[in-house]
């Protein structure tokens, strides 16, 4: 068996034995002949403990401080508290190491050790901080808000949440997506919401050898009947192609944007409808089967 280390002979030893005989013998003596050490100990551990106390009630004002300012600028709830946490836990952590520097404790070797563990956190979760980065991003600039109608990273769908790491997003047929944010940082982002009107684009194709007048006219009248349809927005009717069986209309209109499908779906029926009670046909596909004997 190998010897037991210095160390561990000193750690076994009672405490009488470890510390001075003296402070045993003649406590009082001995607090005399050390009266300057012992005072200047005791006022280091005092200062130490106003520094952590001190140190607690600022943060925790800067943080109330820093909250309602950011509440005030109505910045998103989310970032705000993030933020105002942050700055807590760092006027804490500079207490700390101002009070172990009082107490004479070496803050180099500390400072270095956290350092280095932050780094190896930081590279561990280097997708988590990636997306921690883009849902900042997102909550600070707000390209897209909670209930608007979003396209982002190739998925459609009403924003339900938007947190730090993740957006929500509900589905036309009520399915949740959760997408990263550096997902949806990183592509385009398409918001259906945020303007208050929109354009609706229609392409209608009739018969060659119509009269494109009487065509031009029965489109209009199918636009001018519907409420819904803008009134002082400019109303497009062009001839848009001449495609291979059908001469296509590209009709545009504007309609406020809680408008948009009912005008597009109600406006598909109604032309469709008006065109052959006008009598002007609507040209599809035909198959010719030959059959050689």
């Amino acid at each position: 068996m190998s010897e037991p280390t210095t160390e561990a002979v000193e750690a076994a030893k009672p405490v009488t034995e470890i510390l001075p005989k003296q402070l045993w013998s003649d406590p009082i003596g001995y607090i005399q002949e050390h009266q300057e050490i012992i005072t200047g100990v005791c006022v280091d551990i005092v200062i130490a403990i106003l520094i952590l106390v001190i140190g607690w009630l600022v943060a925790k004002m800067v943080a109330k401080i820093c909250l309602s300012v950011m509440n005030k600028a109505k910045v998103e709830p989310t970032i705000s508290k993030f933020i105002s946490n942050i700055l807590k836990y760092a006027v804490i952590a500079f207490a700390v190491t101002a009070c172990l520097s009082q107490l004479g404790i070496q803050t180099a070797s500390f400072v270095a050790i956290i350092g280095a563990a932050s780094f190896a956190v930081a590279m561990s979760l280097q997708g988590s901080l990636s997306n921690f980065a883009a849902g900042v991003i997102l909550l600070i600039f707000r390209p897209i808000k909670v209930g608007e109608f979003v396209e982002v990273a190739g998925h459609q769908g009403v924003v339900e949440e938007i947190t730090i790491f993740t957006t929500s997003l509900i589905t036309g047929d009520n399915k949740v997506i959760i997408i990263p944010n550096s997902a949806v940082s990183a592509g385009s982002i398409t918001n259906y919401s945020r303007m208050d009107t929109r354009r609706v684009d229609f392409v209608f194709g009739v018969e060659y050898g119509s009269d494109l007048k009487k065509v031009r006219d029965t489109l209009k009248s199918v636009f001018k009947s519907d409420d819904r349809i803008l009134k002082d927005k400019d109303l497009t009717i062009v001839v848009g192609a001449l495609n291979t069986s059908s001469v296509d209309f590209t009709c545009r209109v504007w309609v406020k944007n809680a408008d948009y499908w009912g005008v597009f779906f109600d406006t598909n029926e109604k032309v469709y409808n008006a065109l052959r009670a006008a009598g002007i046909g609507i040209p599809f596909q035909t198959v010719t089967v030959v059959n050689q004997k």
